[in-house]
């Protein structure tokens, strides 16, 4: 995603007891409906205020009816994953077809990136890409990631067994964080310190060894 991706909003406070393996009958009605709307298509609208309230409000039931718990997810936060659905109005923050905003995370190793670059062959080309040290904090409800930036600029195409890339050390004033607030194997929801809300959904097409290797 943008590299303001991994800074998000304070969560509301989560059901303290669930089963993230076991959602209910209306939690998989509402995620479904929510994967829906995130699902690239053809006249699938994502903007508007209506359909923003609508996707907002899918969200908010989730994070009550099947909240994430990382103290036993950890593991599934590990991939590459699409942003599909942003609060923000930032630019670089909304959904496009022509554009990919994907967050690459690995938290056993620490190590996560934001890349947003050209969707379609072009792509792997060239992006825009922020890397991160990432750390599961302990504390409850078990859904706070810290975030430390480190390096920022230009991912170019693999070189052999390198990629090319200009990255410059980035300088981070502020400290930073991530909410994981829905978590499975499809579907992402996040919220961090600079007030957005982001959904993303998993990108199973995309190896993440080929990004962070």
């Amino acid at each position: 995603m943008g590299p303001c991706a991994l800074q998000l909003s304070v969560m509301e406070p989560a059901t303290p007891a669930h089963d993230p393996g076991a959602p209910s009958e209306e939690g998989r009605g509402c995620r479904e409906e929510l994967l829906g709307w995130l699902r690239p298509g053809p006249g699938v609208p994502r903007s508007g205020k209506p359909v923003a309230g609508r996707i907002r409000g899918l969200i908010e039931r989730l994070e009550r009816q099947q909240p994430a718990d990382l103290s036993c997810q950890a593991s599934q936060l590990q991939g590459v994953w699409e942003l599909r659905w942003s609060s923000s109005s930032l630019p670089y923050l909304a959904v496009q077809p022509w554009l990919e905003n994907l967050q690459l995370l690995d938290p056993a190793a620490g190590r996560a990136m934001n890349l947003l670059r050209l969707a379609g062959p072009l792509g792997p080309l060239a992006g825009i890409a922020v890397q991160a040290r990432i750390a599961i904090a302990p504390e409850a409800p078990h859904q706070r990631v810290s975030v430390q930036f480190e390096r920022g600029g230009w991912l170019g195409p693999r070189w052999g067994e390198d990629r090319l890339k200009l990255l410059r050390e980035v300088r981070q004033g502020f400290p930073a964080w991530l909410d994981i607030t829905v978590l499975d194997d499809e579907l992402r929801v996040s919220r961090g310190n600079a007030g957005t809300l982001f959904a993303l959904v998993r990108r199973p097409d995309l190896d993440l060894a080929a990004f962070l290797p």
